[in-house]
Parts: structure tokens; C-alpha cells; sequence
């Protein structure tokens, strides 16, 4: 995929919300699914987008240290029991999707095509929560079905 698509892909569904991220099972690829709700009249769609090998992910907070501080208490982990707490919302069990840009000029993707022969991309994606860069070849995106759960034994 060339980078100006690979960018439209990335960018298409900015505002939705990311139910899942996380090394795939076999851990070579890392996958990203978000939740695409287009309103009451239709059902969600899950989509999973395959970030196809992928020699780093780099995952950080993007809430301030005021807000970590806030939202220690682990009723915050479920939505009923944070419901007159102030603090973070873990039991949201979603992140607000704000931004998935390339780095076009990535030094570490350069290392890495050069290193392996074929094409590596950074990308830089953030919620509302995390802040996460991964060093990937190549996106498949499709869909998943309802109630996907990528840590499941077979």
C-alpha cells in the first residue's frame, strides 16, 4: 500500500472508538479494533486493523499525572461503581479515537527496511487515554465479528 493511502486508511475513522489493542496471539502482528457505530438505527461494526509485522509498539499514557492520580481507585474500573467519582473512567472499555498519523521521516522505519528489505512504516496513533507508535509493514483492515476476542484458546 503506498503511503498516501496507507494515510487515508489510517485517518477513516478518527472519532470512532478503539475497544481493543494488542499483540496478536501469535505475536508477530499487533491489531487494533475499533468500533464503528453510525446510530441507533444500525448495529455497530467492528474492524480490526492488522498491523502486519510488527517489530515495535510502543504504548504510553496520554492522561496527566493529575488524572493517574484521580483515577487510582478500582471502582473505576466498572462503569456502575464510577458512577459519582471523579477520575478517569476505565470501565468505559473504550478509548476515543483523536488521531492515527504517519511519520513519514521515520529514522526506525528506514533502519528497519533497509535492515529487512522490504517497507516499514511508523505510525503514531492516540486516544484519549494512550499514546501508542508502532513500527509496522503493512495494514489489512476487515471486519470482526461481534463479541471478537483475540486472547481466546482455540
Amino acid at each position: 500500500m503506498d503511503t498516501a493511502g496507507l494515510q487515508r486508511t489510517l485517518k477513516k475513522h478518527i472519532g470512532e472508538v478503539v475497544v481493543h489493542h494488542g499483540y496478536t496471539t501469535y505475536m508477530r502482528d499487533y491489531e487494533v479494533i475499533i468500533n464503528v457505530w453510525e446510530g441507533p438505527q444500525s448495529p455497530s461494526t467492528y474492524l480490526r486493523y492488522l498491523f502486519l509485522y510488527c517489530v515495535e509498539a510502543r504504548c504510553g499514557t496520554f492522561l496527566s499525572t493529575e488524572t493517574w492520580r484521580d483515577s487510582l481507585d478500582d471502582r473505576l474500573l466498572d462503569r456502575e461503581t464510577a458512577v459519582d467519582l471523579d477520575g478517569y473512567v476505565w470501565g468505559a472499555n473504550y478509548h476515543e479515537l483523536y488521531g492515527a498519523e504517519l511519520r513519514p521521516e521515520s529514522e526506525a522505519a528506514l533502519h528497519w527496511s533497509k535492515a529487512v528489505g522490504i517497507d516499514f512504516h511508523e505510525v503514531h496513533i492516540e486516544t484519549n487515554a494512550h499514546d501508542l507508535t508502532l513500527l509496522f509493514s503493512g495494514l489489512e483492515v476487515s471486519e470482526v465479528p461481534v463479541g471478537y476476542a483475540p486472547f481466546t484458546a482455540d
